[in-house]
This record gives structure tokens, sequence and C-alpha cells, in this order.
């Protein structure tokens, strides 16, 4: 019973996230005026989440699945105000978006398991956007537009989601790469 809140946790940031990510690309064409008068689409929630939700939450279960094949604990928690800074940002309409939905939690990673923990969740990010890329020059031309969309947009959320994570500042990926082989 304890993956229930780890669960929830990550059914919270996937629905959160798509959120975020609502809107960014439309996947059906539309009579512009019904798009204004629309609030909500849940289909562009729903795309949205197909999109966004692999990135985030593969690259969370990346470090996770990594510090348990060292006999390590691992639990995923939602981080509310990184999830609350990219809902603000989402409704003022800011063109900038920060995402943080949550962090793993692992104790007793040595130095290099450390590293390679903190590796693990980019190193995903980077397979998901070469294998999107690798789709969209090979097969985009015999492809639907919804799945082009797709590729599109899965190759840039995990091209961003690795370029932000491996800088080599605190809390960062990159810092705690590069960090613990350093001090």
């Amino acid at each position: 019973m304890a993956f229930i809140p780890e669960l929830l946790n990550l059914i919270i940031a996937v629905v959160v996230v798509g959120y975020i990510f609502t809107g960014y690309v439309k996947i059906n064409k539309r009579d512009p005026l019904e798009a204004l008068t629309k609030r909500f689409d849940f289909e562009d929630f729903k795309f949205a989440i197909m999109i966004s939700a692999p990135a985030v939450v593969l690259h969370e279960l990346a470090h996770k699945f990594v510090a348990i094949g060292f006999g390590l604990n691992a639990i995923f928690q939602i981080f509310p105000a990184g999830l609350a800074i990219g809902i603000i940002l989402k409704l003022i309409g800011s063109g900038f978006l920060i995402l943080a939905p949550g962090y793993v939690l692992i104790s007793g990673a040595s130095p290099l398991q450390g590293s390679l923990i903190a590796f693990a969740g980019p190193l995903l990010n980077l397979v998901l956007f070469l294998g999107s890329w690798l789709y969209l020059k090979y097969n985009s031309s015999k492809s639907s537009r919804k799945t082009v969309l797709t590729m599109i947009m899965t190759k840039e959320i995990n091209k961003w989601l690795f370029i932000f994570n491996m800088i080599p500042v605190p809390p960062l990926d990159g810092f705690k790469v590069i960090a613990p082989l350093l001090f």
C-alpha cells in the first residue's frame, strides 16, 4: 500500500503538467471564432498529457528505477511550489515556462551512484528526443498530421528538458551529475 501515495503524486503531476501544456499545439484545425469562445478544450488537454506526461514522468521514473537498481529507496514526490509556478505562468499567458513538477527522494547513494541516478532522467529525455527526431527525419512524409505534431512536440519538450536539466546549477540534475564527482 505504500505505493498508493506515490501513484497519486504521479497522477497529480500528469494532470497538472497536461494542463500547463494544453493549447501549445492544436490537434485539430478549428474555426478561429470557436477557439476564442471555448475556454477549455478536453481534446487538447488529452493531447497535451499524451505529449508532456511521458517526458516528465518517465524522466522522474528513470531516476527512481536507477536508484532501485542500486538497492536504494526511491520515492517520487510532487513539488507543489513547482507545479504552482507552472500553473501561474500558464494562467498569466507567459511565453516562458518553468516546470518542476516533482523529484525523487533518494537516500544513501554514493557519489558515483548519485551522479548516475541524476543523469538517468536527462538521459531518458535525450533518448526520447533522438527517437522522435529520427522518426521525423525518416517517416514524417508517411505519417498523419497528428502523428507528426506528436513527434514534433515530443522532440521539442524532450530537447528542452534535457538542456534545462543538464545546467550545472543546484537543484538541477546537471549539478547533481557533476558535483559529486568534483567535490
